[in-house]
């Protein structure tokens, strides 16, 4: 395999742990040649012959918004690109082991209502962002035991708590998780012409501290990983 072929896919997580989580699930041969970008260098899985490329983003909408523009910039708009993670839990009756598959993407920190904008909107951009079709088919028909949902994901530069959630709860009714990064990297995407999915699973409910999401942060990273391992499988099929 050529080092420089391109990825049938990327994937991008914030976290060390979300990498690890997916990355252990292939056998694949790192490939130590390639783009380098964003917070690490760029790691290459060969997967039968197959490249995916998978990027740690580090925290936020900044980090994650560089990261997705260093992979349109290596690899092109066509690339299917695959944020994966963990969240919070918002809408009521969402649980701590849950994936959910975004299936439109909203800024919880943008707020242009004074003139006229919906609240979420970006002047300029939709009230959302839709996920790629097939990318988002692919995740809902994952080989899982977990319960997976197809709803929408709001994103936010401030970790949500439980006073935030109340808040948010009220003023965006249709969110089921919020995480740091998927509505900025979905925003690009968007402008882009990228195909994008972002696959998150309820690490906590938006309690008072971080303890919860400590706790869960490993299994919610592995659930999450065995959903996009079932994509990327089948953008090889």
């Amino acid at each position: 395999m050529l080092p420089h072929q391109r990825p049938i896919a990327v994937v991008i997580a914030a976290m060390s742990e979300e990498v690890a989580a997916f990355a252990s699930l292939f056998d694949g041969t790192p490939v130590l040649d390639g783009p380098v970008g964003g917070h690490d260098d760029h790691h290459l899985l060969d997967i039968d012959g197959a490249t995916v490329a998978v990027r740690r983003s580090g925290i936020g909408f900044t980090n994650a918004t560089a990261t997705v523009a260093h992979c349109f910039h290596d690899y092109g708009p066509g690339v299917p690109v695959i944020s994966v993670g963990t969240a919070g839990g918002l809408m009521h009756g969402v649980a701590i082991g849950d994936v959910v598959v975004g299936d439109r993407y909203v800024n919880l920190n943008a707020d242009a209502t004074a003139f006229g904008y919906a609240l979420g909107q970006v002047p300029g951009m939709p009230t959302g962002y839709a996920p790629d079709d097939r990318l988002l088919a692919l995740a809902r028909n994952a080989d899982t035991e977990d319960r997976v949902l197809a709803a929408t994901i709001g994103s936010s530069e401030v970790f949500v708590t439980e006073g935030r959630a109340r808040l948010l709860r009220d003023a965006f009714p249709t969110v089921a998780a919020v995480d740091m990064e998927s509505a900025a990297i979905a925003q690009f995407a968007h402008v882009h012409d990228m195909p994008f999915v972002s696959v998150r699973c309820i690490s906590d409910l938006c309690a008072p501290d971080g303890d919860e999401f400590r706790e869960h942060l490993d299994d919610a990273a592995a659930r999450a990983a065995r959903v996009v391992h079932d994509i990327v499988l089948g953008l090889t099929a």
